[in-house]
């Protein structure tokens, strides 16, 4: 099958994009790195009568990492995400999330506008963004807006995007982050490269002094993928850990919670009893993962 007839357009700037989208409203869809809209259109599941290609929209593309805020251009692909060592250096939960995501032909054409955009709660940039209290920035017609990654995720697959609106970057504040007590990971369990994750997890840990006997966690941050319809971010979770040091009782108790707060649907190689198991054990996983960082700054490995 192949798609349905449509006009395509190639605008060069935001403001040529945002007034395609006004004009042709409901009737247009956006394209990036087309990794899922070519395939819905192919089966007819999407006949769109305009397409807007940003690919031409150079200044979309850019990753800025400053002394207060990290930005990144929706149109930045994954493996630039994936090979940043300025953001290796300031929030390597970007690159370790980027490199898990299929295989090189993905990573090479895939941006972070289409996957945030997309809002599937499977996708690694949702978890993130939702774990490291990230802002989007969305243009239209109209002007410019931000809004919380926590506001922005409604239900499946729905977000607050409207749909003349544009997707033009994301950025996250690095103050709760300092490098030198910051340990972060990103894991997933997903049995092939090309599939989506069963679970993932996004941890953060910011401890007291990494030259204590035992360093405290001062503050946690902790977001499942695929683990509800939207990214979840687990607070009694973070609450079990923080004020601890990361020994076995503290850790369970954030494995146990993040498997009661789990609502995922059944797929069909895990049901959502083992999906659950799954959200507590990479809950242990990450946490720990991220405190050892923390605690030895100098470990850049990644997932």
């Amino acid at each position: 099958m192949k798609p349905a007839a449509f006009q395509y357009h190639q605008p060069s700037s935001v403001t040529e994009a945002t007034d395609l989208l006004a004009e042709h409203e409901h009737d247009a869809e956006l394209m990036a790195g087309n990794q899922s809209l070519g395939i819905v259109m192919a089966n007819r599941l999407a006949t769109p009568e305009h397409i807007v290609d940003i690919n031409g929209v150079d200044e979309l593309d850019y990753v800025d990492v400053a002394t207060e805020r990290v930005t990144i251009g929706a149109l930045t692909s994954h493996r630039t995400i994936e090979t940043s060592a300025a953001l290796a250096d300031a929030l390597p939960m970007f690159p370790a999330a980027a490199e898990q995501i299929a295989g090189p032909s993905v990573r090479n054409l895939g941006t972070l506008g289409g996957s945030v955009g997309e809002a599937d709660p499977a996708g690694n940039y949702p978890a993130v963004l939702t774990a490291l209290d990230g802002d989007l920035h969305v243009a239209s017609a109209d002007g410019e807006r931000t809004v919380a990654a926590s506001e922005y995720f409604i239900a499946y697959m729905f977000s607050d995007l409207a749909e003349d609106e544009l997707i033009t970057g994301v950025s996250v504040d690095r103050e709760p982050f300092p490098a030198e007590r910051t340990g972060m990971a990103f894991l997933e369990q997903k049995p092939a490269a090309q599939t989506w994750p069963t679970i993932s997890a996004a941890a953060v840990i910011r401890i007291d002094d990494p030259d204590a006997d035992a360093p405290v966690v001062e503050e946690a941050r902790l977001a499942l993928a695929n683990a509800a319809d939207v990214p979840l971010r687990v607070e009694d979770a973070e609450a079990a850990v923080e004020g601890e040091s990361l020994v076995e009782a503290p850790l369970a108790s954030a494995a146990d919670a993040a498997s009661e707060a789990a609502e995922p649907g059944e797929e069909m190689h895990a049901d959502a009893e083992y999906k659950e198991e799954l959200a507590g054990e990479y809950t242990r996983r990450s946490l720990e993962t991220a405190y050892e960082r923390a605690v030895d700054t100098t470990d850049t490995t990644t997932p």
